[in-house]
């Protein structure tokens, strides 16, 4: 048995893998491994470990999703395994099949790059519902992808997710701006709204060392951050176990023991 992930901190830190798995899908020769980094991280402290398979499987791939799944349930059967995606293309697949800790719907197309806006309400409630329904059912909690609007968190509990992950590019983008104040003060208000509707936040995008703390201080209640790009690109200088626990600092400094 591996040693266990930290204690759950105020804020827990899933780690993205998909850019370890898109820089090995440049060869066949399977490196770097995806079940090497996600061991690493989690023997250094990470809270979970997430992955968003795309249809196109451009980095993560289906039998990434499988490995980990297996390698958690054995060794970390306490850790959170987050499988994010667009439940219309191939994520229920997955959930219905694997029973992840957590399911984070994201309304991304085929074709994009990443990720970059969330669920809109009513457009988006009616094909939701069921499929949020069935996760919930599998034990499955469920969790949107959701823009920084307070307008949208009581839609967003009135369809049934569990949790939202706030979309934090735009914060990420406006620090060091004239609007940087306004952005961060909107994703606050955009996090009590959801909790005033019971919900519980999850934040993610484009988060990195530099901002996480000034975030986590300014946006009550946060209870995941999944961070991918920018760890992957630490990891690549730090190494993972030193980025994970760089990460797992810049969260203790959000939120300093009483």
């Amino acid at each position: 048995m591996n040693t266990p992930s930290s204690p759950r901190a105020a804020t827990a830190l899933s780690v993205n893998l998909n850019k370890v798995a898109l820089v090995r899908n440049t060869r066949e020769l399977g490196i770097p491994s995806v079940l090497f980094a996600a061991a690493t991280c989690l023997d250094a402290g990470a809270h979970g470990i997430t992955v968003h398979p795309r249809p196109d499987a451009r980095h993560i791939r289906a039998h990434d999703v499988h490995e980990l799944s297996a390698l958690l349930a054995k060794e970390w059967p306490g850790v959170e395994f987050n499988i994010e995606g667009n439940p219309f293309h191939n994520l229920m697949e997955f959930v219905r099949e694997l029973r992840p800790h957590q399911a984070t719907f994201v309304p991304d197309s085929e074709t994009q790059s990443t990720s970059d806006h969330g669920w809109t309400f009513p457009d988006d409630a009616a094909r939701l519902r069921p499929l949020i329904a069935e996760a919930k059912a599998l034990g499955v909690r469920v969790s949107l992808f959701m823009n920084p609007d307070p307008d949208m968190m009581a839609a967003a509990k009135a369809v049934g997710a569990d949790r939202v992950e706030l979309y934090t590019e735009g914060y990420a983008a406006s620090r060091g701006t004239s609007r940087a104040g306004t952005v961060l003060a909107l994703y606050a208000e955009t996090a009590r709204a959801a909790q005033a509707a019971g919900l519980e936040v999850n934040a993610g995008h484009d988060l990195s060392r530099d901002n996480l703390t000034e975030f986590l201080r300014a946006v009550p209640g946060v209870r995941e951050v999944s961070i991918g790009h920018a760890f992957v690109a630490d990891a690549l200088e730090l190494g993972y176990e030193a980025a994970t626990r760089d990460y797992l600092r810049c969260i203790a400094e959000a939120h300093p023991t009483k």
